[in-house]
């Protein structure tokens, strides 16, 4: 099909209709610009050989066009094979009307004058962490002093009062507890690689979910039994695990909610890189809740830090889990809608097995 009408010409982004064998249909003007291409010489050529993500896409689009819903990509390197890749943000929609039609937006995200893509939104993104780290140091000792200090005017006060100095220790403690969230994204340790079963690590983020902020959650277990270890840090991928499993937890509300852990493995799937090399990332974990989804506004940037949809929010929580899926060589995307959620994380295979078998050979 052919997309037209002012609406179409008018998106200020590089936008493509993709077909159902992952095919050009039609591009736009901005898109004519990006491809240094017409809409005609495009037509038909396969999306991956006119344009090369730093990201697992072509799996994940498969899903999106097989559930009919969006999907989110932030930060990500994206070229055209003519240019040096820029960091962009992408947006995959079905297309309304045309079954298995998906539309792409590409949004880059490169800043003006002399900046480079290398010295883009993360090294900005970095600044801006380091700053808060500072602040974070800095505000936490005369926070103690206020809150030792209300908490000795306590002591000589009347009930009715008791409320004012509780209230000024509760919200020095509150504000604490954001300014270690903000040191520990920037202190996190060096991963420790190894062999880990992942079945384990999420085993014990759900008895742990169970036991104190999931008590009302129904989770239910989704593994492949045969699936090999991976390769990583069990330590940080139950932090991670933790973390999606609490968010579920507090989009679900009082009545809790249900969600699904499952596991499996995609020998196809891999991270293919700007410069055109890949990764391989077999091994798939998924966490699926059945909340009411992401606002909107937010769902592209959901992993930038200090993007939060909670009131009250941090905005810390999944650009750590972004942050400590990137270090262990993996990677994480969600798609939502209202009813479901779904965090992916992607994460490579251990290499034991095979050393060892090269060692028996030997």
């Amino acid at each position: 099909m052919k997309v037209d009408g002012d609406l179409w010409a008018s998106i200020p982004v590089p936008a493509i209709v993709i077909g159902p064998t992952d095919e050009i249909i039609d591009i736009n003007s901005a898109a004519e610009g990006f491809f240094n291409s017409s809409s005609k010489a495009m037509s038909g050529s396969p999306i991956w050989d006119q344009l090369t993500v730093d990201a697992p896409l072509e799996e994940s689009l498969l899903r999106a066009r097989k559930n009919n819903t969006p999907l989110f990509v932030n930060d990500v390197d994206v070229g055209n094979g003519q240019r040096a890749p820029l960091q962009c943000a992408l947006q995959i929609a079905p297309l309304l009307g045309a079954p298995d039609h998906m539309i792409l937006m590409i949004s880059p995200r490169e800043l003006a004058g002399r900046m480079t893509q290398n010295h883009s939104v993360k090294s900005a993104a970095k600044s801006a962490i380091g700053m808060a780290e500072m602040l974070a140091h800095e505000i936490k000792n005369p926070l103690a002093g206020i809150t030792g200090a209300a908490q000795l005017i306590s002591m000589n006060l009347d009930t009715e009062n008791l409320e004012l100095t509780d209230l000024i220790v509760g919200e020095c403690r509150r504000i604490v507890k954001l300014l270690e969230q903000v040191e520990q994204f920037g202190n996190l340790s060096p991963p420790i690689l190894k062999p880990v079963n992942v079945h384990d690590v999420l085993d014990r983020a759900r008895r742990s979910a169970l036991l104190g902020f999931g008590a009302q959650m129904q989770i239910i277990e989704d593994y492949d039994p045969s699936l090999p270890l991976a390769f990583g840090d069990p330590d940080q991928l139950l932090q991670v695990v933790l973390n999606l499993l609490k968010n579920a937890s507090e989009a679900a509300g009082k009545n809790g909610g249900t969600v699904r852990m499952r596991s499996f493995f995609e020998h196809s799937f891999r991270l293919r890189r700007a410069d055109g090399s890949g990764q391989s990332l077999p091994l798939q974990i998924e966490i699926i809740d059945d909340g009411p989804g992401l606002p909107e506004s937010i769902a592209g940037d959901i992993f930038d830090p200090f993007v939060s949809g909670k009131e009250n929010g941090t905005g810390l929580g999944l650009a750590l889990v972004s942050k400590i899926i990137s270090d262990l060589g993996g990677w994480i995307s969600v798609t939502s809608v209202p009813g479901e959620t779904i965090f992916r994380l992607s994460l490579p295979r251990s290499l034991q097995m095979k050393t060892t078998a090269k060692i028996e050979e030997g």
